[in-house]
């Protein structure tokens, strides 16, 4: 079995976007939980800040401005789940790379460190089984799971884990690319035209190893209730992200809001989430903050919920001492 083979399910484990606790069924199109009455526990990005939440003035996404009276950061924000290869006006976009500093990218490459590639590979094989998932399952929960896998065209062999949240996140994952869905856009287009225009860029990547081992820790009814909210996000189908996607490039940033988030939720299972989330965001921070101590612009993308949720990227460098301008504002 290759390395890559072996590391698969670990890349799923850290795939972008913010973590989240698995919650109800994804929320109609245009539906935003700006303040849920009970937000998730381990959910970071359930509660947003609705002053950072309108409508943007100019033509195409959102941007928010956070700025020392002397250097600025120009921050878009993008969604964590979108169509492959959607189409969005660059106007505002191809505007600010002009002449900025650095552009600054959320995390997209993983890797395992040398010394943690032994760990890695042993949970990997720690989390497989020779029989498929749905064989453990009782016989409503079995048809369930073999409904879902069905309508996004795998054989029950796919999902050969005893692991309730493992098979979860493979399916999610086999959903979304089912349906042309993906994590990686508008980011990859952005990193390109940074690099044909020779800008900096900044992007971190992270160490999995403790993440896969983290799955394995996860108690089995957690794994059970994020299995649940993939099977109704695979019945539900992708409209909902393909309107929050629309809305996006439109600026409409509360309709934007509106993405299903079910890989997200589930991530947030995982023991340890919360501390890789502060740290990704603790990062970007930093690295915002680093771009405007340089005189001139810098251009920095944020997935939507951790950009504007309560201890999000803009509110941290609000309590930093920064100001920070809605995409409403002139």
């Amino acid at each position: 079995m290759s390395v890559r083979h072996r590391l698969g399910l670990a890349v799923l484990v850290l795939a972008l976007a913010g973590p989240a606790a698995a919650q109800a069924p994804p929320l109609p199109s245009g539906s935003v939980p700006i303040t849920p009455a009970r937000p998730a526990p381990d959910d970071p990005d359930a509660v947003i800040v609705s002053e950072l939440v309108v409508v943007a003035r100019e033509k195409g996404p959102a941007w928010w401005t956070v700025s020392n009276g002397t250097s600025t950061v120009y921050v878009l924000g993008v969604p964590s789940i979108a169509p492959k290869h959607m189409q969005w006006d660059r106007t505002g976009f191809d505007r600010r790379l002009q002449g900025a500093n650095v552009v600054i990218l959320p995390f997209q490459d993983v890797r395992v460190r040398f010394t943690n590639a032994f760990g890695a590979a042993w949970n990997y094989l720690r989390l497989r089984s020779s029989t498929p998932f749905e064989e453990t399952l009782d016989p409503a929960a079995r048809a369930a799971f073999a409904d879902a896998r069905t309508r996004v065209g795998q054989p029950a062999k796919r999902y050969a884990t005893r692991n309730p949240l493992a098979a979860a996140l493979l399916l999610i994952n086999d959903y979304r690319n089912r349906f042309d869905l993906t994590n990686t856009d508008p980011i990859k287009l952005i990193k390109g035209l940074s690099q044909e225009a020779h800008i900096p860029i900044w992007q971190k990547s992270y160490d999995i190893a403790p993440q896969l081992g983290a799955v394995i820790r996860t108690p089995n009814a957690a794994g059970m209730g994020c299995l649940d909210q993939v099977i109704a996000q695979i019945h539900a189908g992708p409209q909902v992200t393909l309107d929050a996607a629309k809305a996006w490039a439109q600026g409409d940033v509360p309709a934007a809001l509106g993405n299903e988030r079910t890989y997200e939720r589930c991530i947030a299972l995982v023991p340890g989430a919360a501390a890789f989330d502060n740290r990704v965001k603790s990062d970007q921070v930093a690295e915002i903050e680093k771009a405007l101590q340089k005189p001139g612009h810098a251009i920095a993308v944020v997935q939507l919920r951790p950009l504007l949720s309560q201890g999000g990227v803009l509110e941290r460098l609000e309590a930093a001492g920064f100001t920070v301008k809605t995409p409403g504002e002139a």
